[in-house]
């Protein structure tokens, strides 16, 4: 008779198990609804679906390689004693800091816009932590 009652202890385990998995999916069906709700009325700003979309975009990692190609160029001139990539370095410098204001303030916008940093919390915090 043991083997019955595990069998049967076995099939109401199991029977819990999928009862609270369906609970826990209405629950957050629930949640979803209410915070879509939320935001629709404005009360919490609507940033779930931004994320959503950004999943699995390369745009982030492009930027990050794009700003930090400079840097490893720098490190291999200085490592390896490379004077060629050291002088076409220094006159990169020299041209980026002779760039108008507003091509680098474009730049630096959209770096902040693809990292999620909106320019108004910038200037409300004036560049510090909340």
């Amino acid at each position: 008779m043991l083997p019955w009652n595990l069998v049967g202890m076995a099939l109401k385990t199991g029977a819990k198990l999928y009862s609270d998995k369906q609970k826990t999916k209405e629950a957050l069906s629930e949640a979803k609804l209410l915070h879509a709700e939320k935001m629709k009325r404005g009360e919490i700003e609507y940033k779930g679906k931004v994320f959503e979309n950004q999943k699995g975009d390369w745009k982030d990692e492009f930027i990050l390689l794009t700003l930090s190609s400079p840097l490893f160029l720098l490190a291999y001139s200085v490592f390896a004693e490379d004077k060629e990539i050291e002088a076409k370095l220094d006159l990169y410098f020299e041209k980026l800091q002779n760039m108008p204001w507003w091509i680098t303030g474009l730049w630096v916008s959209v770096v902040a816009a693809v990292y999620g940093i909106k320019a108004t919390d910038i200037i409300n915090t004036k560049g510090g932590k909340k």
